[in-house]
C-alpha cells in the first residue's frame, strides 16, 4: 500500500505563515527582554493602573507565542484568527494614540537586534520601531487577519449548509407523495 502525502501552497497559506512568524517573532523578542517590553509598555503613558500594564507584560508575550504556534500549525485558525484580529486592534489603538500624540518611544514589538540592523543602520530601525510604522503594519497586519478569517467562516458556513442539505434530502419525501405514502408519517 502506497500512501502519499500532498501539500498544497496557496496565499492564504503564506499569508498565514506571514502572521504566525511575526506573532512567534514578537513573543520570543519580548520574553527574551521582560524588563525592556516593560519599559516599552511604560513609554506609551497609557491611562491604566500599573499593575494592569505590568499583568500585559506577563501575559502578552505567551498569549502571541500561542497564536503564533497555532497559526503556524493551522491548529484552530478561526479561534486564533478572532484572538489575532482582537491583538492586533488593541496594538492599533496603542500605537495610534502614540503616534497621534507625537511620542518618540519604540512600540515595543520586535527585537531587531537580533538581526543586526541596530547598530548598522540605526535610522532605519528608529523607523521600524515608531509608533507610526507600527501603527500602519498593525493595520495591515489585522486586515491580513480578518481576510483569513472570513475565507475560514466563509468555508465553514458552506460546509455547514452541505451537510444542512444533505440531512435535509436524505429525510425529506419523495416530491408528488404525501408523507404517509412515502412512511414517513409522524
Amino acid at each position: 500500500m502506497k500512501s502519499e502525502v500532498t501539500f498544497t501552497l496557496d496565499l492564504r497559506t503564506v499569508a498565514r505563515w506571514i502572521l504566525a512568524v511575526l506573532f512567534l517573532w514578537a513573543a520570543v523578542s519580548k520574553l527574551a527582554n521582560p524588563t525592556e517590553f516593560l519599559g516599552s509598555l511604560y513609554a506609551y503613558s497609557l491611562p491604566l493602573p500599573r499593575g494592569l500594564v505590568q499583568l500585559a507584560a506577563m501575559v502578552l508575550p505567551w498569549f502571541e507565542l500561542f497564536c503564533g504556534g497555532l497559526l503556524l500549525l493551522g491548529i484552530w485558525p478561526e479561534s486564533v484568527l478572532v484572538s489575532a484580529s482582537g491583538l492586533l486592534g488593541i496594538f492599533i489603538l496603542a500605537t495610534g494614540q502614540a503616534w497621534a500624540r507625537g511620542l518618540k518611544i519604540s512600540c515595543g514589538c520586535f527585537d531587531l537586534k537580533l538581526l543586526g540592523l541596530k547598530e548598522s543602520l540605526p535610522s532605519l530601525v528608529a523607523f521600524i520601531e515608531s509608533p507610526g510604522f507600527a501603527f500602519i503594519r498593525n493595520l495591515i497586519l489585522a486586515a491580513i487577519a480578518i481576510y483569513l478569517l472570513r475565507h475560514h467562516l466563509a468555508k465553514l458556513g458552506a460546509q455547514t449548509m452541505a451537510a444542512a442539505v444533505g440531512n435535509a434530502t436524505s429525510t425529506t419525501p419523495s416530491r408528488g407523495k404525501s408523507p404517509r405514502a412515502t412512511g414517513q408519517a409522524n
